[in-house]
């Protein structure tokens, strides 16, 4: 069925809406290669392909956005034992592998294949119906083998000691939600994701505000790779510490023997990355006088490189992130007003991690399934002091210092156990943990029923709270009923906050 241009838009827009994209990873340098799958995966039903000429820029893109099938060219002749690791990191990727191979090389392919535990070997020249099917089939058995994972560990922590506590029905799904590589659970991420989504659909400017550690450049490329500028360059420049000149010069480009030192040459990340998008981290330090150069960039797209007379332009969107409130800035006269309205299309708040505790648990078990698979080591699961530990603790290097944390806990644990208390970094497992503040409570009301009622009343909230409205632990944790705790809940109109 053949569909007019408007009919392909509304239909690609539709599969947007109602499904989530899968996407593709190509590395390869085989236009036969690449022709077949891009006729193959269409983006008409639902796929998106990215692609990559080698096993730097595969890598580069596994770490920047979520890949859920990768098809690798597979070329002999670049892939000897100096290539083990770029083979490791293939293999623990989380998601299917699909190897080709010239069919001369049917013997050596087949081996690397099984090495680099692939999911399926393919013998050139390739056929759009059996990349389609193949593809297909791999991501059934990416999904089936991701609920059983998750299946396997909560019938062993059901049937283990009750620190494990008890597992939300429907955890399959998890609440867990992804952007690319970020990962939450908490309505102010979800939120925020929301406009970030509205954002990567137009080519505005975007500012990013948050603390350090919070997720900023993560947002930034994920907002590049859900936009129309995804298969054009994305180039990152950290402002903070660099010198006018410097500055100048990596962004603008400069000509040879523009400065002393200048010996050739240099594009410059704005025509560098023509076509597509530059982060600038740290955009609230850039001087007063480069700031008018910026201005003039984002006004009309102008590049002149230091030393020389000519003018050129560049297509580029920016997308500028800062840990200080520009705003701020703007009123004490050290940002220009002109500037942070240029900058601010979009304008983006990343709260901290102590703000958005319920994302903790979520990023936990996303790191350690990531640092368990770098490491080759099996990890059960985390304990719910470990978690409990975790979630109070303020972690002022936000999710940074969590993942910090994670990797070390995973690097200690023993193979194939949890990871306990014992595991965790002496400055967590002996920060304090909040006090209930029960012991400070002054009942309500002038009869003894009433006190009791207004007692039984702030105690129920608190644990509530302290747990998560996980009501099962709850009621194990007063000694109710799933039942009883319900009808309290509905006695005292209780509602989750």
């Amino acid at each position: 069925m053949r569909y007019t241009y408007y009919e392909q838009a509304a239909r690609v827009e539709e599969v947007r809406t109602l499904s989530n994209i899968q996407t593709v990873l190509v590395k390869s340098t085989d236009d036969a290669v690449t022709q077949v799958v891009s006729k193959a995966l269409s983006e008409l039903d639902g796929y998106r392909l990215i692609y990559c000429d080698d096993d730097k820029s595969a890598l580069n893109r596994l770490d920047d956005i979520k890949v859920d099938v990768i098809i690798y060219d597979l070329d002999l002749r670049d892939f000897g034992s100096e290539n083990a690791l770029v083979r490791s990191r293939l293999s623990h990727a989380a998601c299917s592998r699909i190897v080709v191979c010239n069919a001369e090389e049917r013997c050596e392919g087949a081996r690397v294949c099984e090495d680099s535990a692939s999911y399926l070997f393919l013998m050139k020249p390739l056929d759009e119906k059996q990349i389609r099917m193949s593809v297909k089939r791999a991501l059934e058995q990416t999904e089936l083998s991701r609920r059983h994972r998750i299946l396997t560990r909560e019938l062993r922590l059901s049937l283990d000691e009750d620190m494990f506590g008890q597992i939300e029905s429907g955890s399959v799904q998890g609440g867990v939600s992804r952007f690319e590589r970020l990962v939450y659970a908490s309505s102010q991420m979800a939120e925020v994701v929301g406009e970030a989504k509205i954002a990567a659909k137009t080519d505005m400017p975007v500012l990013i505000r948050g603390a350090t550690g919070t997720g900023k450049e993560l947002l930034a490329r994920a907002i590049h790779f859900n936009s129309n500028r995804a298969n054009s360059p994305l180039h990152s420049q950290n402002c903070g510490s660099v010198s006018d000149e410097a500055l100048y010069s990596e962004l603008f480009g400069h000509v040879r023997g523009g400065f002393p030192g200048a010996i050739a040459d240099r594009l410059g990340l704005f025509r560098a990355a023509d076509g597509g998008t530059v982060f600038l981290d740290e955009v609230s330090e850039v001087s007063p006088q480069f700031q008018v150069a910026l201005l003039r960039f984002l006004q009309e797209g102008e590049v002149k490189p230091l030393g020389s007379d000519k003018t050129l332009t560049s297509n580029v969107r920016i997308i500028a992130a800062s840990n200080r409130s520009i705003e701020e800035l703007v009123e004490e006269g050290t940002f220009r007003k002109d500037l942070y309205y240029r900058l601010k299309g979009f304008q983006l708040e990343l709260p901290a991690l102590k703000d958005r505790a319920s994302d903790i648990p979520v990023l936990t078990n996303f790191f350690v399934e990531k640092y368990a698979g770098v490491v080759g080591r099996r990890v059960l699961g985390v304990t719910t002091d470990v978690l409990d530990r975790l979630e109070n603790f303020p972690f002022p290097g936000n999710v940074r210092e969590l993942e910090t944390e994670v990797q070390r806990m995973v690097a200690v644990a023993e193979q194939g156990g949890y990871i306990a208390l014992r595991h965790l970094s002496e400055k967590i497992s002996k920060s304090p943990m909040p006090d209930s503040g029960a012991s400070n409570f002054v009942p309500s009301g002038s009869t003894l029923k009433e006190k009791v009622e207004s007692l039984e009343k702030s105690v129920l909230t608190q644990t509530l709270d302290a747990r998560h409205w996980n009501q099962s632990k709850v009621a194990d944790e007063l000694g109710l009923s799933r039942v009883g705790l319900v009808n309290k809940i509905k006695r005292y109109e209780l509602r989750k906050d």
